[in-house]
């Protein structure tokens, strides 16, 4: 048995996950109260708090809550009124569901590439992919970072083309001191267990104005009509949050200035002890101001990252690959597609320990043992 596979003693052996959620506050008051009301499914007192609580955080009151990120997306799509052979212009690095959820919508993912920085949807490439069928471009802030919403922007005004931001990593996250999502027709965040705020599952959308925010609402809960119950007047899903993942939501974002502040030191703290290795970290554009919601970077070429993240799996210190290109998925395959970027990023990049728990000891450890274990050649 090696050095790097014998286990350790006292704290330094306790399991580092990527991440698990922080539920310290009145998330468990707030759900025995949703239940002891019977208001358990999609209507209750908890979503309009959660929702207006949300509202104030991102600055706008049109947002809507829905029972998962991905129907979120969905959700903001379905309401452009795509049709059949219409192209939303997506980056290739990002997770499945942004690509997707076009498809399900009936366009036409095309695929662009990310910049080396920040490794987020790039405006060069997006306008070389700009066509008369080209309806929407939807920006994916990764990890927390920001998108070049300035260039972005421009572009879909220039051109007449919808925004629909995809904000699943990047809630605290903003560009120019506006925060991500308010550039859009729609925008879209997930409440997934390992997001910043968590709801268990859950979703928001949030409309670019009141019109919008009844076609997202009216579209979630059947296409019925919110003023005359089971008289549906448009197409729709169902695709509500509960009032007990409501609940949940509200206890969490009563404490996400907290929560904010913990990710952003245990950010600092991964980047400074790292800074004189070889690892590549996001560089976040002046504009932006992140939520750090997981600490990635991108491990030298030569490492083998599977090993590496092998290693340090024996070291009780859990990570995960970045994102793999949509473009090389077999359902979403381009075989004559090239996107040098986002194809790097993807092969060499993975992600660390980012809990708002962790300790300044804790992220310490994951730094010592990772630059052991690729010095080793992983």
């Amino acid at each position: 048995m090696n050095e790097l596979s014998r286990p350790a003693d006292g704290a330094a052996s306790a399991f580092l996950p990527v991440y698990e959620p922080d539920l310290s506050g009145n998330e468990r008051r707030y759900v025995l109260e949703a239940v002891d009301s019977t208001w358990i499914s999609s209507r209750g007192a908890f979503l309009d708090r959660f929702e207006g609580a949300f509202g104030e955080v991102v600055g706008t009151p049109h947002v809507t809550a829905v029972c998962n990120g991905t129907v979120a997306l969905h959700l903001a799509l379905h309401c452009l009124d795509l049709q059949p052979g219409d192209e939303v212009i997506v980056p290739s690095f990002t997770y499945i569901a942004s690509v997707n959820t076009i498809v399900q919508a009936g366009a036409v993912p095309v695929f662009a590439d990310c910049t080396a920085e920040d490794w987020l949807l790039d405006p060069v490439d997006v306008e070389r992919r700009i066509t008369p069928k080209t309806r929407a471009i939807m920006p994916v802030h990764l990890y927390g970072a920001v998108c070049d919403m300035d260039r972005l922007c421009a572009l879909a005004e220039r051109h007449r083309l919808e925004i629909v931001e995809d904000c699943a990593e990047a809630l605290g996250s903003t560009w120019r001191g506006t925060h991500v999502g308010r550039f859009s027709a729609a925008a879209t965040f997930s409440f997934f267990g390992n997001k910043t705020v968590t709801t268990g599952e859950g979703g928001m959308v949030m409309a670019r104005d009141a019109a919008m925010l009844r076609r997202l609402r009216i579209a979630k809960g059947q296409g019925m009509d919110p003023d005359r119950r089971y008289w549906h007047v448009a197409m729709g899903f169902n695709y509500r949050m509960t009032n007990v993942a409501a609940a949940i939501g509200l206890g969490q974002i009563e404490r996400l200035p907290a929560i904010l502040a913990r990710k952003k030191a245990i950010a600092a703290r991964y980047r400074a002890n790292l800074a004189n290795h070889p690892f590549a970290f996001q560089e976040m554009r002046p504009e932006v101001d992140s939520s750090d919601w997981l600490v990635s970077l991108l491990l030298p070429r030569g490492a083998n990252r599977d090993a590496v993240m092998e290693r340090l799996a024996r070291l009780r210190i859990e990570t995960r690959p970045v994102f793999y290109c949509a473009h090389h998925m077999p359902h979403h395959e381009r075989p004559d597609l090239v996107l040098p970027v986002s194809e790097d990023i993807a092969a060499r990049g993975m992600s660390l320990p980012s809990y708002p728990a962790l300790t300044d000891a804790d992220v310490d450890r994951v730094c010592e043992a990772l630059v052991e274990v690729v010095q080793r050649r992983g």
